[in-house]
């Protein structure tokens, strides 16, 4: 079999946007992607088929605290999960990348620091078409330039509410969101603004995906190869056990093995410390590069809920992710601790309800509700903890998770449905002004997975270095979310981007 210079396995976040870095090195690279490209067709924008079908998701089955089923929220496409999701790209705080008492332990340091990924984040925020402007939001970190793409505008109903929050002494600010959008000549904007973008795969292309943005761009240079439906299943060591020598893979029916000089693991927080835990062997007995046993250990996924302010008040928005507020990130007056993040979501549409709704309720009052509603997600920060992880278990995936640290999230969850309430009631209605139903999402949502394989300096608790290699095995790294010490309480994508050009550019050094 060919001898490649590099593989990289998955084509996400993180995989994704490290072959964009390492594209033009002139190294041989072979890209392994368990999944296909994801297909464009209609469905792509059938809420049927997106929500309730999970046209998307995959159809595995985990197992869960008392042996149970698991049904993950997840799919494997060229582009891993970043097809599906809202293209909220947000830089960790300042803070965040130090030690943090919150009011339900202490979320860690990490070994680098903000400024050490602040050029990065820059990278990536211009490789993935970042809408933004910086200067509102008052937890904001130090920026070396200005976004170079303008802020998405709100919509009349959105900006309504920015207002009325702005008039009551918060702080809402533009979402940053990776689009293709030229709001100065919609005519010809790849983004059309539509009402099936959080949670849909772009039928147009026009969101800033790994795919789209990284991936197919790079397939133009011939030293790149992409095997699609090339699942890996274990990586190879030799008998010393300090390097890998081959991955060996599930490709069209046959057991195969690819050979390269580095390896490069993106396979998503979960999955690849599953890749290492079922290439155990001789050298590595409780998995590859696990002789800390933190691997697969830590796992966060944060503290997320969804929430429908239903109001007299209709609401014809169309793109209603443009708004976000970090007011209560770091607490509040008489509260010390982080409590979260606060973002619109995509406009709720009547089927999309219709899931959590008794099965009893009429179609017209879930059109109702759609019509008068404002959506918003709610982001809290979950803390490492050891046992919450994954493990193989008789050739299965096993997730334990128990919830922490939720204190400051419910206290996020009702601070902004009395702020809701206020902004609603600034008029007077001759009918209940407003009812805000909640859901929290529950451990099937897995699209902020982190923390499985974290990185730091002391071999003894954690699986990776500085730069992302493990500690154990010399040719190996890692450029998903795996790596974050903790979780933050804004989306990880950004974060995942901007360190996989990080560790792009070291190989790159080390290359030469």
């Amino acid at each position: 079999m060919e001898n490649y210079d590099i593989i990289i396995i998955g084509t996400g976040a993180g995989g994704g946007t490290i072959l964009h870095k390492l594209k033009n090195s002139g190294k041989k690279i072979l890209v392994l992607e368990r999944g296909t490209f994801l297909p464009r067709e209609k469905e792509n924008w059938n809420v049927d088929a997106v929500f309730k079908q999970e046209r998307y998701h995959t159809t595995e089955v985990w197992k869960t605290e008392g042996d149970k089923d698991l049904h993950p929220g997840t799919g494997y496409w060229v582009g891993g999960n970043t097809k599906v999701y809202g293209a909220a790209l947000f830089r960790l705080r300042e803070k965040d990348f130090h030690q943090i008492q919150h009011a339900g332990g202490i979320s860690p340091e990490w070994i680098l620091k903000y400024q050490d990924f602040e050029k990065y984040y820059v990278e990536a925020e211009n490789l993935y078409n970042v809408h933004g402007k910086s200067g509102i939001d008052p937890t904001e970190a130090p920026r070396s330039s200005e976004y170079i793409n303008p802020p998405v505008s709100h919509e009349p109903r959105i900006q309504e509410i920015h207002d009325k929050l702005v008039a009551l002494g918060h702080h809402p600010f533009f979402l940053p969101i990776g689009v293709k959008l030229d709001e100065k000549d919609l005519l010809n904007s790849p983004c059309i603004r539509c009402d099936t973008c959080d949670g849909f795969p772009c039928m147009i292309h026009a969101k800033a995906d790994a795919d789209i943005n990284c991936v197919r761009p790079s397939l133009d240079d011939t030293n790149i190869t992409l095997l699609t439906e090339a699942k890996a299943n274990r990586l190879i060591t030799n008998e010393s056990g300090e390097k890998i020598i081959a991955v060996e893979t599930e490709y069209k029916g046959e057991i195969l093995q690819f050979k390269a000089d580095i390896f490069i693991l993106s396979a998503g927080a979960i999955n690849s410390a599953v890749l290492l835990l079922k290439s155990a062997n001789e050298q590595h007995p409780n998995g590859l590069a696990n002789g800390s046993d933190q691997v697969g250990r830590n796992f966060m996924k944060h503290q997320n809920a969804a929430m429908l302010g239903i109001s007299t008040h209709l609401n014809p928005t169309k793109f209603q992710k443009t708004m976000a507020m970090n007011d209560f990130y770091w607490g509040e007056k008489d509260y010390p601790f982080p409590m979260g993040h606060i973002q619109l979501m995509g406009k709720s549409q009547k089927d999309m309800l219709a899931g959590d709704a008794p099965f009893f309720t009429p179609g017209l009052v879930l059109e109702e509700m759609a019509e008068h509603s404002v959506d918003w997600w709610m982001t809290g920060e979950d803390l490492p903890a050891p046992e919450n992880r994954v493990q193989v278990i008789d050739n299965e995936i096993h997730l334990d998770y128990t919830e922490n640290n939720a204190e400051g999230f419910k206290r996020l969850i009702d601070r902004w449905e009395s702020i809701l309430k206020e902004v609603d009631g600034q008029e007077h209605f001759f009918v209940p002004h407003s009812l805000y139903l909640r859901k929290s999402i529950p451990l099937q949502g897995i699209a902020h997975q982190c923390g499985t394989l974290r990185f730091g300096s002391d071999p003894k608790t954690s699986v990776l270095d500085v730069n992302c290699k493990t500690h154990e095995v010399d040719n190996l790294y890692v450029v998903d979310g795996s790596f974050f010490p903790s979780s933050g309480a804004v989306n990880p994508s950004l974060t995942i981007m901007a360190n996989a050009l990080r560790v792009g550019e070291y190989l790159l050094e080390i290359l030469k």
